[in-house]
């Protein structure tokens, strides 16, 4: 596992000499120091973009304040979406949990279910089976991808590339069908539960997905030629919402975003968890941190989750999909018809759960937003005490004001796309 820089990759992701500082006119420049340009210019305007707003993703308010078109300040406003998960979480069962996480980040559902199901298994002191380990890794890059693609079609549309968002949602759809087929849903899929995964994969599921990676590589190649190499995309995105190293990390900002400054931290390579250790892939870092660069990461990283994927096809062990302990898992549907004793234990295990011994954890993935965590306490019921969720989304807004600051309206609709927040993390 390697660190891999935009600029040592193939042509397609290499960039034009540009300067690593905000583009900003002259005019601008000279507002932020308090000195207009023109004197006459000195005019000041409080402007609301959103809540009810295309470009911000869901219902994210951001309170500007104008000099003419430039953004001398801007302020994110957030609780539009207030759906109360943690609190819902504490009354929920261990084994419920799964059920009210997964609709937070609703693009990547399968990672929420993952963090939260390894801290109640930290807890637990149990260890998941090998093949559910990999199952769950599989599954993960897999909403890795779409989430990535997801992010491909908005911010083409929020550019004026309408076709990318035809493009996106095309390959999306075609992951969400698999996993359709293992989970039973296409989105919020209670999958990844306290001691393994819900079901085993489904019959022929290597000759579907083989399928499905065979074709991607050749739209992410479309993708280039659409976005990355066109002039009038790479005008708009270079040079536009730059954030250093220091910055970022100071605002505790994860994923593409930390990774587009140069950064090299990914937790799936500097804290193995899963199977990670296992599998070779890179981490794709940037060098500007700015708009393109948080692009460029997010398309080579699809690329980067094809990889592991094709590892996950060829490895995948035999066994058990989920541990065997009567007090956590429930029993196999086929025994319900046949044994009282799985009945009442399908029965009792649903309606009252599972007991969880007393104290608390803190557990983080890599989402494709950055850290995501868990902190978990037990006071051994079968409840959670308390339960709090490190959404990166909600961490990574507070780049917003940094990131649109001396631009002017239209690059903030640019830079706000590159943060790709999700307000249902964000409001949880």
């Amino acid at each position: 596992m390697t660190a891999t820089n935009l600029n040592e990759t193939a042509d397609r992701v290499r960039r034009r000499d540009a300067s690593p500082v905000l583009r900003m006119s002259e005019t601008a420049a000279a507002n932020l120091d308090g000195n207009p340009a023109d004197p006459a210019d000195d005019e000041r305007m409080i402007m609301n973009m959103g809540p009810a707003h295309p470009s911000t993703h869901g219902v994210l308010r951001l309170i500007l304040e104008l000099q003419g078109e430039t953004v001398l300040r801007c302020k994110p406003v957030v609780g539009y979406l207030h759906t109360g998960m943690e609190k819902t979480g504490e009354q929920l069962s261990f084994l419920q949990g799964p059920t009210n996480v997964t609709r937070m980040d609703y693009s990547s559902p399968l990672f929420n279910e993952l963090v939260f199901s390894m801290a109640v298994e930290t807890l637990l002191e149990i260890e998941v089976p090998e093949r559910a380990t990999w199952i769950r890794m599989m599954m993960c890059e897999l909403n890795r991808m779409s989430s990535h693609l997801l992010f491909m079609a908005t911010n083409g549309m929020d550019l004026g590339a309408v076709g990318m968002m035809i493009y996106g949602w095309r390959e999306r759809e075609e992951i969400l069908r698999f996993f359709e087929k293992v989970t039973g849903l296409r989105m919020n899929h209670n999958y990844i539960r306290p001691g393994g995964v819900a079901a085993d994969l489904p019959d022929n599921w290597q000759a579907d997905l083989t399928e499905l990676l065979d074709v991607l590589p050749e739209r992410l190649d479309e993708y280039d030629i659409l976005m990355s190499g066109q002039p009038i995309w790479r005008d708009r995105l270079q040079g536009v919402g730059v954030l250093n190293t220091a910055e970022a990390l100071a605002l505790g900002a994860t994923g593409p975003i930390l990774r587009s400054t140069g950064h090299q931290w990914d937790l799936r390579r500097d804290e193995p968890y899963l199977a990670y250790d296992q599998v070779d892939f890179d981490v794709i870092v940037g060098t500007y941190g700015d708009s393109y660069d948080r692009y460029a990461i997010r398309l080579n990283e699809i690329r980067e989750s094809l990889r592991i994927v094709r590892q996950c096809i060829e490895t995948m062990p035999k066994g058990d999909y989920r541990i065997q302990d009567k007090k956590v898992t429930p029993p196999p549907r086929a025994r319900i018809d046949q044994s009282m004793e799985a009945l009442i234990h399908h029965f009792k295990i649903f309606t009252e759960g599972f007991k969880v011994p007393e104290g608390e954890i803190y557990v983080a993935v890599e989402s494709p937003r950055g850290e995501l965590g868990c902190y978990l306490v037990s006071d051994g019921g079968a409840h959670p005490y308390r339960m709090h969720i490190r959404g990166p989304s909600f961490v990574n807004l507070q780049t917003v004001p940094y990131l649109l600051q001396g631009g002017v309206i239209a690059d903030g609709v640019a830079a706000v796309s590159s943060v790709d927040p999700i307000m249902g993390e964000v409001d949880r």
